[in-house]
Parts: C-alpha cells; structure tokens; sequence
C-alpha cells in the first residue's frame, strides 16, 4: 500500500490517470465519487451509471464537476473520456463496453443486477472491484473463475472489513507469525433488528432503514466473513460463529486460545470491545525469540497475539483497492478457490406458509455464517438467493430456511 502514492503519479505521467466506471449512485457510490474526484489525481472517474440519471450527475457536482455529458452507447462514452468530459448513464454495459474504460466499481448492493454488470465487465476485460459483499459471498467463487479465465482481477474493495482483515493476514504472515483468527469488531449486534427499529438512527445518517438494519442483524456481518473465509481459505468453528462480548480486543487472545484448531484457521467476531470498530487477527507463534520480542513491545504473553485495525473506510480506499488492481494486479480479497463459507438464511420471527422473504435488513430474515459443506448438506438457503421467495410452510423463528421451504 506504501508504493500507491508513487505508482499512481507514476502512471498519470506516463500514461495519464486510471480510467474507471462506477455502477451505482447511493450512500457508497456518492462518497466514493467524491473520493475519486477529489483526492486522487492518478485515477479519474469518467463515467456513473445509475438508474436514475440525476443521481449520478448529483453525485457528480456534489464533487465539484459540471461539465457533464449523458451517453447512450460505449462509443459515445469513449468520445467523452477522450475530450476530457465527465459521462453519465443509465445502462451499465455502456461503460464495461467502453475501450477506455479499465476497471468497473460496482457499488449498488445488490445480487441479480450485480451480477449480470460484472458478468458484462468480465466478458469485456475490465477489472473489477466490488462495492458489494453480498454479491461476493453469494457468486464470488465462481464469479473469480471466470476472472481468472479473462485474466482480469475480481477483488472486494480496501477498507471494507473483509479488504482490511485480508491486509492484515497477509501482514501477519509476513512478520513470519501465523494468522489463526480473523473478524470484526462490533459494536452492536441483534438478529431482531429491522427496519422500523432502525428508522431513527437511519433518517439520522441519510441511509436506508432496511441498510442499517442489515448491519444490526448481523447479516451483513456474515456477508463480510463469508467473503473473508472464502479469500483466506478460514473456516467457522460453528454457525453463527462464537461472537464473544468482551471489553477489549486484547482478551481475545485468552478467549481464542482453546478454540483454535490447527490447521484450520477460523473467522469470527467480537462485540463491545474498545476500540469498537474495525478488525482484528490473532498469530499464532511459539518461537521464543518472536515470543520474547512480542511480549517486550507489549503484544501479549502469547502464543496468540493481537493485531488490529480501529477503523475501516471503504470508499475512501477503494481508490487503492483500483490501483492495486490495475497497476500490480494484485486483489485486496478474493476467493481462494472453491466456497469456504456461506451465509445461510434464518426466520427473524414465526413465518407462515406464503409469506414472502424481503430479504437483507429485512423484516422476516436474518443470517448467520456456516461452513459451506454443512449449508449444502442442510440444504439452507442463502441469504443472497433469499429476497422475493414465497414461502410453500411454515418456519419457525430462528430456524433455517432452506430450499424446500420455498
């Protein structure tokens, strides 16, 4: 990450800046617009397509552009980078049709429409970064294969819990110690939230109330690891994980220290521990030079040891998950091979036959992360395939849904 800063200069001066499309202008497109415009020279946002036109020009001007210029074909968008203009669009393929186009940022959030722009995006060459773990945890393995065919990156975005938790493995096995678990931290969880709980606090930050109820549930949580194990080839010690309360991330050490079974490394989380945001990894190493290196600069008595990060900025970085992606070909988090884990679907309350499932954030479902093997073997229902299926019976609160029951 130390060499972006230098990498990008370098290619704006040799080549000019990274040429990038964004699909999606919500809370994530918006703030991730305003990064690329603003703060970084080296790659330029020359197109937005959203649904709705004047969001994307909102999102635009919010970031100082006016000079903005609506397109309908990849020729017409190739015309606007090549004469300096900012391209706004309602059809996706338009831009990951684009020649100039390099890489795609997909930020809408969701599964279907997600899935066919990165399909387009793959079939086209463009590298892709994904804005969108539910997207990730449900078709990522295979999504990366086809990546891989095309010889493009398919990478989750920096910043984003499972980016940042990746950095951190690979920092850890750098020093030479071995990550043994890895996760969030949380600052509150209960699988009971739902929209109308969450609506205060929702209008409060200009969100969606189903959005910030996803957050609260745990689902997207189990999202994020899903996308984390199935990058660090981790496993879960047990569905829904153990997710201990404590009041710091420093007792996750003791708290671990039993639960870890070699050789399979786990993910997880903890909630209420200071610093209260960001993640975790826990080393392991029981080489008594490290061992005595580490306890001296306060890390602990071993052999698992703490590191962490407090904080996590998506869309301030993905603009180095891009440059790492164009420029070193290198993905911040992507699927390591076959499906890991995977983020089953599970009755928020008593539901009745006919019912039909809303869905992330949801009135009638949360998720909870499970080993991908047993998910299959119970024939669960992922959350990501959840939304819009009508219930054929009954299913009673905190039960798993699964495929026959819809």
């Amino acid at each position: 990450m130390i060499a972006i800063d230098t990498a990008l200069t370098e290619r704006l001066v040799s080549r000019g800046p990274i040429q990038v499309g964004l699909i999606g202008a919500g809370f994530s497109g918006r703030n991730i617009a305003h990064q690329v415009v603003t703060s970084t020279p080296g790659i330029r946002l020359a197109a937005i397509c959203n649904r709705t036109l004047e969001k994307a020009r909102t999102a635009y001007k919010a970031s100082g552009v006016q000079d903005i210029v609506t397109v309908d074909a990849p020729s017409a968008l190739d015309h606007a980078v090549a004469s300096g203009r900012y391209a706004v669009t309602s059809d996706p393929s338009v831009v990951y049709c684009a020649q100039a186009i390099e890489a795609i940022v997909e930020s809408t959030g969701t599964v279907d429409f997600a899935a066919e722009v990165v399909l387009g995006a793959i079939k086209h060459r463009k590298h892709v970064i994904l804005v969108n773990v539910e997207l990730d945890a449900t078709l990522g393995p295979y999504l990366k294969t086809l990546a891989d065919v095309a010889k493009i990156v398919y990478t989750n975005t920096g910043g984003d819990e499972p980016g940042a938790a990746m950095d951190m493995i690979r920092f850890v096995r750098t020093i030479g110690v071995e990550p043994v678990v890895a996760g969030n931290l949380k600052g509150l969880y209960d699988p009971y939230r739902n929209p109308a709980t969450q609506k205060v606090f929702a209008e409060r930050a200009n969100q969606d109330p189903a959005r910030i109820a996803s957050f609260a549930d745990g689902t997207k949580l189990s999202l994020e690891l899903c996308v984390l194990a199935n990058g660090s080839r981790f496993t879960v010690a047990k569905r829904g994980m153990y997710g201990p309360e404590l009041s710091d991330v420093n007792e996750s050490a003791a708290y671990f220290r039993d639960k870890v079974r070699s050789p399979d490394g786990i993910v997880d989380f903890l909630v209420g521990a200071a610093p209260g945001s960001g993640i975790f990894v826990l080393g392991y190493t029981d080489d008594p030079y490290k061992a005595e290196y580490l306890k001296c600069f306060k890390m602990g008595d071993g052999p698992l040891y703490p590191f962490y990060r407090p904080f996590h900025l998506p869309q301030f970085e993905v603009v180095v998950t891009i440059a790492r992606a164009v420029l070193f070909h290198d993905a911040t988090v992507t699927p390591a091979g076959p499906p890991i884990c995977d983020a089953v679907t599970i009755a928020k309350r008593d539901l009745s036959a006919g019912e039909v499932l809303d869905g992330f954030g949801g009135f009638t479902s949360y998720s909870l992360l499970d080993r991908y093997s047993a998910a299959r073997a119970s024939g669960a229902l992922p959350i990501g395939l959840s939304t819009g299926r009508r219930l054929t019976r009954e299913v009673r609160k905190d039960d798993l849904v699964t495929f026959d029951d819809v």
